[in-house]
């Protein structure tokens, strides 16, 4: 421990702890906004560039007493991880025949290493930030520094929550990151060279950002002019015309989403088209698999579209005669962009009603009797949360989605989905059987040569229906096609071809853990490996019961960025509360983690439909009370113990770097299913009991414990 005289005073202390908590949470999570949306090569890593934050923080907090003054370097850093990313901008991402990802390149050992070296140079961003974290935890005593960490880590998860209000660009959060380095240390940025190199991280992040793009909650979003084949990174968003959603020959916009083409902004009414003109034959060409769904239902009453985006599904219900249109996006950023840049201007109409929130969480509280409910291409571009790996849609396409959008239909309903395959049988496949197991019923499968393809279900089938529509021919599956296992609830991964994790995956999990644990065991001095094994443990453990929270949370209400939020706010909140419970316990007993690991299992046994099937008061009840039970004693445990530790940033910092273990454990839900994650954890529970049970025969802090 430090010299008390070499201390800084208490509340002085308590204070920069409270803002480098801040600090650190609010730059990673600015970090994991922009990386994955701006640089391809990452797009859909964003939870591994948050284990590689905990690395770095974990090893910094167990270098706290080696006085290295290791902040001097933070700047260096900054600069040199975002100069990497900046050049890395447009590196592909891998290709992989187990999963398919979108605007890919090939695979190469040149796209791994680049993958590699991001996350290394994320890791260190964060070891500065650690070492000083950990001196503030050697100045306070262990559960108040504790407390002002997690007041800290709080408040900047809400900060981050206002830029997913007001859609700041992460260039905003760096330079606001920035000012707070500075006023945290001073000293550091007295010289010409360091405030360069501040300002040249934040310029090079903004040049690699396009001038015309905005940030989403979501997402990176820039649009452009279909006749517009080159641009720059400073060329400035394209001016719609006044009259675009009554003009004739109306322009057509291409909206790309984290650099990707994703969707068009435009109007397929070919009325609204000069005949043999190319706007005209767009329309006619693209508004095909739009119309589809109309031959099967050719004037429905009442309409639900999911993943509306810029309007076309929309308007082709409209065109079709619908009175009524429930038009579902989970972005409303997409729905402003559409409201400027596309002709058919399907949002301005008075029949239609605009749903800003997740499609599974529409199904389950929609009202049923729609004569039509028609899937449009749902983002799949991203993960919906840093934590996890499932991507945005995940809950959407799986069995027990697609069942919960049937029942939405009337007796004489309709079912299409629109789904672009990238021509792998195996994932059209995997989508006819999903829709099998959920309706009961073989769909009508219409496909592309390019694997773009639309799938109709009835509840009345139509006797002899089309053989085809023009490029759009009849396709059946092969049993090989059918071979791949259905995406469910609990297996969320519609985009892997089979139970597993892909091989670049556990390339970098590999690395990320051989370096992990070389550093850990040359940094770590807690006194006791059983000590030690008991804190990385707790972290492995706390880290999947966090993530299960979100997952499950998301599934009940939405895969929103709001959902998200909360959950993760109300865990720091449930932790906190712990934390002041165990300040007041006269000693820490062994005995709490039998309600620990009890209320694990309770919630584990309780199965997701039954909850589903609760009103939304229900659920949220369910959320509130039962959810954050286990949280709570894991927090009793880990505080409890914690206040004992001789050497808290050690300790913490191993706790960290458990967490990031526990983020790596999450990957064997791509193998084994969600629900099976809930052994890792008792697991990870059970052996922090036995490193106590060790460690209290062997070290006298620990001795304390009952």
């Amino acid at each position: 421990m430090t010299d008390p005289q070499d201390k800084p005073t208490t509340r002085r202390a308590a204070v920069r702890l409270f803002a480098l908590s801040f600090l650190s949470l609010f730059l990673e999570l600015m970090v994991i906004r922009w990386v994955p949306a701006s640089v391809r090569l990452v797009a859909y890593y964003a939870n591994l560039m948050l284990i590689s934050s905990f690395l770095g923080i974990g090893l910094g907090a167990m270098l706290a007493e080696r006085r290295a003054n290791l902040v001097r370097w933070f700047p260096v850093i900054l600069a040199t991880d975002v100069l990497f990313l900046a050049f890395s901008r447009n590196v592909f991402l891998p290709g992989s025949s187990v999963e398919l990802r979108f605007n890919l390149g090939g695979i190469g050992v040149t796209n791994y290493l680049i993958l590699l070296v991001v996350f290394f140079l994320n890791a260190a961003l964060f070891v500065p930030l650690g070492e000083q974290i950990g001196k503030q935890f050697q100045a306070l005593p262990n559960l108040r520094a504790y407390a002002w960490d997690l007041g800290g880590s709080l408040t900047g998860s809400l900060a981050f929550g206002l830029f997913a209000v007001w859609h700041f660009s992460p260039q905003i959060g760096l330079a606001i990151a920035a000012v707070l380095f500075a006023f945290l240390f001073p000293a550091s940025v007295r010289s010409a060279g360091t405030i360069a190199l501040l300002v040249l991280a934040l310029g090079m992040s903004i040049a690699a950002s396009e001038r015309r793009a905005v940030w989403s909650a979501y997402s990176y979003l820039a649009m452009r002019a279909d006749t517009e084949t080159v641009w720059t990174w400073y060329s400035p968003a394209p001016t719609p015309p006044i009259a675009l959603t009554t003009m004739r020959d109306p322009p057509s916009y291409i909206l790309s989403v984290n650099q990707n083409f994703y969707q068009f902004h435009r109007t397929n009414d070919l009325r609204r088209f000069t005949p043999g003109s190319s706007g005209y034959a767009l329309a006619d060409t693209l508004g095909l698999g739009y119309r589809i769904p109309y031959a099967f239902q050719p004037r429905p009453r009442t309409v639900a579209v999911v993943g509306a985006g810029g309007g076309l599904d929309v308007e082709a219900a409209l065109l079709h005669g619908a009175e009524h249109v429930d038009a579902v996006e989970i972005d409303p950023t997409i729905v402003a962009l559409a409201r400027r840049y596309s002709a058919a201007g399907a949002y301005a109409s008075p029949k239609v009603a605009l749903h800003i929130e997740d499609a599974r969480a529409f199904f389950e509280r929609a009202t049923p009797g729609y004569d039509l409910v028609t899937f449009g291409l749902l983002d799949s571009h991203g993960l919906f949360s840093s934590m996890v790996n499932i991507r945005l849609d995940g809950f959407v396409y799986t069995v027990e989605g697609l069942r919960s959008a049937w029942r939405l239909l009337n007796a004489r309903g309709v079912l299409a989905l629109a789904f672009a395959t990238d021509s792998r049988p195996w994932l059209a496949g995997k989508l006819y059987r999903m829709v099998v197991e959920a309706t009961g019923r073989a769909p009508r499968v219409y496909s592309r040569p390019n694997g773009k393809m639309v799938m109709i279900v009835e509840k009345v089938p139509r006797p002899n229906p089309p053989a085809a529509f023009r490029e759009y021919a009849s396709w059946h599956p092969t049993a090989a096609d059918l071979a791949t296992p259905s995406a469910t609830d609990d297996w969320p991964y519609l985009y892997l071809r089979r139970r597993t994790i892909p091989p670049d995956y556990l390339l970098v999990i590999l690395t990320l853990l051989v370096v992990s644990v070389a550093s850990v065991g040359r940094l770590a001095n807690i006194g006791t490996g059983a000590e030690g094994l008991h804190f990385a443990a707790m972290g492995a453990g706390f880290l999947l019961l966090e993530t299960k929270s979100i997952v499950d949370s998301s599934l009940y209400f939405g895969a929103t960025w709001i959902v998200s939020l909360i959950v993760i706010a109300g865990v720091l909140l449930m932790v906190l509360l712990a934390n002041r419970v165990a300040d007041r316990l006269a000693g820490f007993t062994r005995w709490l983690y039998a309600p620990l690991i009890a209320s694990i299992l309770l919630v584990y046994t309780v199965p997701a439909d039954a909850i589903l099937a609760l009103p939304f008061a229900g659920r949220v009840a369910w959320t509130a009370l039962a959810v954050p039970i286990p949280i709570f004693f894991a927090g009793l445990v880990f505080s409890g113990t914690f206040k004992l530790s001789a050497n808290p940033s050690s300790a913490f910092g191993t706790n960290l770097v458990g967490a990031m273990l526990g983020g790596f454990a999450e990957y064997l839900s791509m193998a084994s299913g969600r629900r099976s994650l809930v052994f890792v954890v008792i697991a990870a529970y059970l052996v922090s009991l036995l490193a106590v049970a060790v460690g209290k025969r062997r070290v006298p802090l620990l001795g304390r414990v009952e």
